[in-house]
C-alpha cells in the first residue's frame, strides 16, 4: 500500500508519499481499500498540529473516506468481505487502504457513489448535528449561513431548506454567493464587498436571523452576533478564517440569545444513537434529492499538494475529493 505520511506539524508541505507493507485487520478492525476520501479544513489543521485531535506522529490524514472492505478481524459482526462503506475515522483516509474500528464504519447508502460516500458524512452530519441538535431549527425561523461556498457551508444551506428554513448566504466574492443561490439560498450576502449588518437588517426588517451558522470565526462573528435575532442561537462551528474571535458577554445577555458550541467529532463519539439517527435522516433526504454532496472538483490522490493548496486559499467551492483509479 501506499499512503501520505505525517511526521511533523509542518503542515501538507512536509507530507510524504510512502510506500508501506498493507497492514492485517487486528481484532474488531476492518481493512478498507480506499476508492474515494475527501479534503475537510481540520484535514490541513491536524497536518499543522493546530486541531483539537493530535494523533501521535508518524500518521496519515484525511479523515473521511468510502471504500470496499478488503479483510476482516476477529469479532467484527456487522461486516464483510465485498461491503461498500463510509468511514468516519478522523485519520488515515490519503493512502490506498486504512484499518478502521468497526464502530467507525457505515453503509454506504444504496445508489450512492463512492465520492458522495467520501463527501457526505462529515460535512454533512456537522451540519445536521449544528442546525438540527444543537441550533433546534423550526420550520419558517431564518439562518444565516457563513462560509456558504465552503463544503460545510453548502450542506448547512441544503439541510436549513430540507428541515424549512429561510435561508440567507453570506459568502466572499460574487461567484460563491451566485453558488449559493445556485443551491438553493433565499438570499445572498457577499461580506467582500457588503457590509453584513446592513444587509441582514435589510434582508430581516431590522429582526435579525434566528440562528447563526458560523464555521468562519474571525473579524465576522462579532457583527453577526450583535445581528441575531432575539433568543437566536449562535453555532460555534469552526474557524476558517485563521482566527478565533473574542465576543463581550454582554451580547448574549442583552439579545436573550445562546452561544452554542458544535464539536460533531466528540457527539458522535459521546452519543452514537443519536448521531446514528441524524445520519439515517440524512440519508433519507439523499435518497429524496433534498442533500446532494457538491463537489468542485476529484483529484487523484498523488495531486493531494495540489487539494491542500486550493483549499488554504479558499478557491473551493462545495468538496474538492481524492479519488483512487479502479
Amino acid at each position: 500500500m501506499h499512503a501520505w505520511i505525517c511526521n511533523n506539524d509542518g503542515g501538507p508541505e512536509a507530507l510524504r508519499w510512502t510506500e508501506q507493507a498493507t497492514p492485517e485487520p487486528g481484532p474488531g478492525q476492518a481493512r478498507v481499500a480506499i476508492r474515494a476520501a475527501s479534503l475537510n479544513f481540520p484535514d490541513l489543521l491536524i497536518t499543522q498540529g493546530k486541531y483539537q485531535h493530535k494523533p501521535p506522529y508518524p500518521f496519515v490524514p484525511g479523515a473521511e473516506f468510502a471504500g470496499v472492505v478488503e479483510a476482516v478481524g476477529d469479532g467484527v459482526t456487522r461486516l464483510k468481505v465485498g461491503d461498500r462503506v463510509i468511514a468516519l475515522a478522523g485519520t488515515g483516509g490519503f493512502a490506498t487502504h486504512a484499518l478502521v474500528d468497526e464502530a467507525r464504519l457505515l453503509p454506504l447508502p444504496a445508489g450512492m457513489p463512492f465520492e458522495h460516500g467520501a463527501a457526505f458524512a462529515f460535512t454533512y452530519g456537522t451540519s445536521h448535528h449544528a442546525l438540527i441538535d444543537r441550533g433546534a431549527l423550526q420550520a419558517g425561523e431564518t439562518v444565516l449561513v457563513l462560509g456558504a461556498g465552503g463544503g460545510v457551508g453548502t450542506a448547512a444551506v441544503q439541510i436549513a431548506k430540507a428541515a424549512g428554513a429561510r435561508v440567507i448566504a453570506g459568502a466572499a466574492g460574487a461567484d460563491k454567493v451566485a453558488f449559493c443561490r445556485e443551491i438553493g439560498a433565499d438570499e445572498t450576502i457577499d461580506y467582500a464587498s457588503e457590509d453584513l449588518r446592513e444587509r441582514l437588517k435589510a434582508l430581516t426588517g431590522g429582526r435579525g436571523p434566528d440562528v447563526v451558522y458560523d464555521p468562519v470565526g474571525g473579524d465576522l462573528a462579532e457583527a453577526a452576533f450583535r445581528s441575531i435575532a432575539w433568543r437566536g442561537r449562535y453555532l460555534v462551528v469552526g474557524f476558517a478564517a485563521g482566527g478565533i474571535p473574542a465576543l463581550p458577554l454582554n451580547l448574549p445577555l442583552l439579545k436573550g440569545a445562546s452561544l452554542v458550541g458544535v464539536f460533531w467529532g466528540e457527539f458522535v463519539r459521546r452519543e452514537p444513537a443519536a448521531s446514528a439517527r441524524g445520519l439515517a435522516q440524512l440519508a433519507g433526504w439523499y435518497a429524496e434529492g433534498r442533500v446532494r454532496p457538491l463537489i468542485d472538483s476529484q483529484l487523484p490522490l498523488g495531486e493531494l499538494g495540489e487539494a491542500f493548496r486550493r483549499l488554504a486559499a479558499r478557491q473551493v467551492r462545495g468538496k474538492l475529493v481524492m479519488v483512487q483509479p479502479d
